[in-house]
């Protein structure tokens, strides 16, 4: 699965904000005492603009940044040969970035997405409010269409909750009640009993600052 594919099966932009946001949501609650989490939502990213990240700790991450044009969506997967540091020029692939929309070449640009001035970029879809679809560049990818997209948006091109308690089962080494999941993936304010349910071990009055800074709602 390449950008292409990713392109077909994410959601619109309106279920893939609540969809991030429930992913930072409920890795908050299972990773109190973390301060680098997995998945991530800053709703004061910039002016007018919300951000939605993963970051696995091994060099790989994803950033969707909601705007008012819409939303640009940007992975890198640091062991793809699409990875500008495995290419000749150390330059983004060609066609990843190059007929990115004007409105998104802040997004583009972006110093946090870079490194010394370079996007760190093997994947990018951007979608503006009245497109239809996702979109992305017009890419010839190497042998294996090896960009990274299959696994990096996992969880966004299966927004089940049955994925996520998979994944999350698999990466906290807990069990992960399929029930709690299933009501914060439905948006519905976070409670004393959903958290106890997903991590015993803490409380709602302890995470509950830190997932209202998400936007995720509390009861």
């Amino acid at each position: 699965m390449t950008a292409y594919d990713v392109a077909r099966r994410l959601p619109a932009i309106p279920e893939l904000r609540t969809l991030c946001r429930a992913l930072a949501a409920l890795d908050i609650v299972l990773n109190p005492d973390s301060n680098d989490r997995h998945h991530d939502y800053d709703t004061s990213w910039a002016p007018g603009e919300e951000l939605a990240s993963m970051w696995d700790g091994s060099g790989n991450e994803y950033s969707v940044v909601f705007t008012a044009a819409g939303a640009y969506v940007r992975g890198f997967d640091h062991e793809s040969p699409m990875s500008p540091y495995a290419t000749d020029d150390d330059q983004p692939w060609p066609g990843v970035l190059d007929t990115v929309p004007d409105v998104f070449r802040e997004c583009v640009e972006e110093p946090a997405f870079s490194d010394d001035g370079t996007p760190s970029v093997t994947v990018c879809l951007w979608r503006e409010h009245n497109d239809t679809a996702w979109r992305h560049g017009d890419i010839a990818f190497p042998d294996g269409d090896e960009d990274g997209a299959d696994w990096l948006f996992a969880l966004l091109t299966d927004p089940t909750p049955e994925a996520f308690q998979d994944w999350a089962e698999d990466y906290c080494e807990m069990p992960v009640d399929l029930d709690a999941v299933r009501h914060v993936y439905a948006g519905k304010p976070l409670t004393a009993a959903v958290v106890t349910a997903l991590n015993p071990a803490t409380t709602l009055a302890a995470v509950a600052a830190r997932v209202a800074a998400t936007g995720y709602p509390i009861s």
